[in-house]
């Protein structure tokens, strides 16, 4: 009975020549009051830059993991950390190879090139230097962090606010329905669906900006959190590396120096 009751109202618009809705989603957007109209181009707005942000996102991430794993390949081969270094100017994109980049880097400015100075000939400790080559590192790591993480907090705020902004479209919808209703002092089927269709539409954009960006953020997130502990365990590995460098080179040196100092005894 309910449902007849509808179809009589609609049929009874039709006939007495009321502007009942037939069109599509587009009309209905077209029709709607300024403030649904401000409230669905808003939508709209966020909804677009959070699809640009999805797809940049997923190239960047999807690069990184790429160079990563070309340049892991070659620390893996490497010959020297300077040939290292200039090989990684390649890989752009790769969170470890600028770990590593940051981390030379650092040697150099110190003057501790691995490949041709000798630990005797800086007054240094060689700790002091891993603990510079660390904050470097750990500096890297922070920049790179954010380099991924940008632009993510518009994913979490589209969709945590996107289905509110359409709800308040929907509660204007509404209070426009029942202005017409007070207006015309009729309540019937010609009245209230306009209203409320624009009110269903802009509930309907809220969702659709808010669930892509929502399942896009865990997403990414998650891949985030991968390439942080892969950076973790690289820096672990880069730190110990270098340990091991300077320790076999100090005592490489240990014997000229010993000499120099019988050379400079005798004298």
């Amino acid at each position: 009975m309910f449902l007849n009751g509808i179809v009589s109202l609609a049929h009874a618009a039709e006939t007495a020549g009321a502007p009942y809705h037939r069109g599509g989603v587009m009309d209905m957007m077209m029709s709607a009051g300024p403030m649904v109209k401000f409230i669905m181009l808003l939508l709209l707005g966020l909804s677009c830059a959070c699809w640009c942000i999805i797809v940049m996102k997923y190239l960047l991430l999807r690069r990184a993991r790429n160079e990563s794993d070309q340049f892991i390949e070659q620390f893996r081969q490497r010959r020297s950390y300077a040939a290292l270094y200039r090989e990684s100017q390649n890989f752009e994109d790769s969170h470890l190879a600028q770990i590593f980049r940051m981390g030379y880097a650092e040697l150099n400015r110190l003057g501790k090139s691995l490949e041709t100075k000798s630990l005797q000939d800086v007054k240094v400790n060689p700790e002091v230097l891993l603990e510079n080559v660390e904050r470097a590192i750990l500096g890297a790591t922070t920049s790179e962090r954010q380099r991924f993480e940008r632009f993510l907090p518009l994913l979490a705020t589209t969709g945590s606010t996107a289905p509110f902004i359409g709800l308040f479209g929907t509660v204007w919808g509404i209070m426009t329905s029942f202005h017409e209703i007070g207006l015309k002092g009729a309540a019937n089927l010609a009245v209230v669906a306009p209203g409320i269709s624009e009110a269903l539409v802009a509930t309907a954009m809220g969702l659709a900006a808010a669930i892509p960006a929502v399942v896009a953020f865990n997403h990414f997130s998650n891949r985030i959190r991968v390439i942080e502990n892969e950076m973790s365990h690289f820096s672990a590995d880069y730190l110990n590396m270098l340990k091991r460098d300077l320790m076999r080179k100090g005592r490489q040196d240990e014997p000229v120096v010993e000499a120099q100092r019988l050379a400079v005894l005798q004298d």
